[in-house]
């Protein structure tokens, strides 16, 4: 199968390759095509600029959680139906998993993917130098195709003819496009990063319709596009999650069980491989926003609470006590519940000082202390999501921390420099029903996570 493809990549972390590969999404949707986004790594903000920009979902290519192998096959399965594929890098081009050489990284990717590279480069405070990066960059690994270069935050038309000049005469990568510095199309960031597309609405949309035009107004769209049509076809077969899970097996007629699954602004980080797989595997699954539902959707017999911002939220998360009691109420009725850092929050006793569903004896607060990075993980009790001793890698991203930071059946154990961790709940009350955590997971990696919850909420609903 082959989709014409490239991937915005960066010296660093800083360069503008978001805003750089958002724009390129949104200025090949103008122009009619169907642009399939795509995110190197863990994050779950990119996409969702990435999303607005192409009207699909955006999608992470995570070889650390999902594994090298499944990498082309995920992209297929996203990018069903283009007709280009952008994929936005993470951090440095050459930056992966701490200690594990390329893994993970956008070199990583790009590699699997088959795919041409091109280098966003922060040209604001250099001229003639912008050759020896570019060169270093082409030159380091033969295999890592850097086919072009697009200058970022570029001072005046002076600025750009050095940086041309310089380019022509020492690296032989072709400019695609030359970027002015330009203070409408930022993207204002908090204490994790970027504020999510969902949290924004109609600035959101202003801002991805802004990297379009700046964009289309400053790169040679028809040279990406000839540049993307040069990787070649990918052997790989697409991901298919009904290939993945078995469905349950229900009587003939029977509803499928249904798993409420949180959303909106509080609520906002999910893969869309998640729900693919819990779909695939007999559920019925049902979205709602905890900042505006009173109760859980009707006949709701699992519940997934994913990541997003509930500090954020928490007044408005805490004054809406009918669901606090409902989700409580669900919790100490044997439901399962899945919950992955902003869901364990939640499901604490209180967050900064309010109170919050009670399902869990923790309380969490924020603090100035970021928690960051890839584990390798161990479940240290049977739960409904996995047996105990299953091994799996996740990712952590937080600033805040819970008191106590696990139960007296923690979820996992990982191993960090300091010595042996455990984190987490695998239960409660003396059940089995609720696994919360700070880790969070790529259900693409282990499509058995949804098999066995979805078997969870079957058990439950039928009492």
């Amino acid at each position: 199968m082959n989709i014409p493809r490239l991937v915005v990549a960066a010296p660093s972390s800083g360069a503008g390759k978001t805003t750089i590969a958002t724009g390129l999404i949104a200025a090949l949707a103008a122009r009619g095509l169907a642009v399939s986004p795509h995110k190197v790594g863990p994050d779950y903000i990119d996409p969702g600029y990435h999303g607005l920009a192409a009207g699909r979902p955006g999608r992470n290519l995570d070889a650390f959680m999902c594994g090298p192998e499944r990498i082309a096959p995920l992209f297929l399965h996203g990018a069903a139906g283009a007709d280009v594929a952008v994929v936005e890098g993470v951090m440095g081009l050459f930056d992966g998993a701490s200690g594990r050489g390329e893994l993970a990284s956008t070199a990583h990717v790009s590699k699997l993917l088959r795919a041409p590279v091109v280098l966003v480069v922060d040209a604001s405070s250099q001229s003639r130098s912008v050759a020896a990066l570019v060169h270093g960059f082409a030159s380091w690994d033969p295999e890592v195709r850097l086919a072009g270069v697009i200058l970022n935050r570029v001072a005046s038309d002076r600025h750009e003819r050095l940086l041309r000049q310089a380019l022509e005469e020492g690296s032989g990568v072709p400019v695609l496009g030359s970027v002015r510095r330009s203070a409408a199309v930022a993207t204002p960031s908090r204490h994790l990063g970027l504020i999510p597309a969902v949290e924004r609405s109609a600035e959101a949309l202003r801002a991805v319709a802004d990297m379009g035009e700046l964009v289309a107004a400053s790169v040679d769209l028809d040279e990406v596009l000839a540049l993307a049509r040069t990787a070649p076809p990918l052997t790989a077969e697409p991901w298919d999650p009904a290939d993945e899970v078995a469905p349950l097996a229900t009587a003939p007629g029977a509803a499928r069980p249904r798993i409420a699954v949180a959303g909106g602004a509080a609520f906002s980080f999910s893969y869309a491989e998640n729900t693919e797989l819990l779909t695939a595997a007999g559920a019925e699954v049902v979205p709602f926003d905890p900042l505006h539902a009173d109760a859980l959707p009707e006949g709701t017999a699992g519940l997934v609470i994913g990541g997003g911002f509930p500090e954020l939220y928490v007044r408005e998360l805490s004054a809406n006590g009918q669901l606090r009691a409902a989700i409580a109420a669900f919790a100490a009725s044997g439901g399962p519940v899945a919950a992955e850092c902003a869901g364990l929050l939640y499901l604490g006793r209180e967050l900064d000082g309010l109170p919050m569903c009670g399902v869990l004896d923790t309380s969490a607060r924020m603090t100035e202390r970021l928690t960051l990075g890839y584990r390798e993980a161990v479940a240290l009790e049977d739960s409904t999501l996995l047996p105990g001793g299953a091994r799996l890698r996740g990712h952590e991203f937080h600033r805040t921390v819970c008191e106590p930071e696990h139960g007296e059946r923690p979820a996992w154990g990982w191993r960090l420099p300091t010595g042996l961790h455990f984190e987490g709940f695998a239960g409660t009350a003396g059940a089995k029903n609720v696994h919360a955590s700070y880790l969070h997971l790529h259900w693409a990696g282990y499509p058995q996570l949804a098999a066995a919850f979805t078997a969870a909420a079957a058990a439950h609903r039928a009492g």
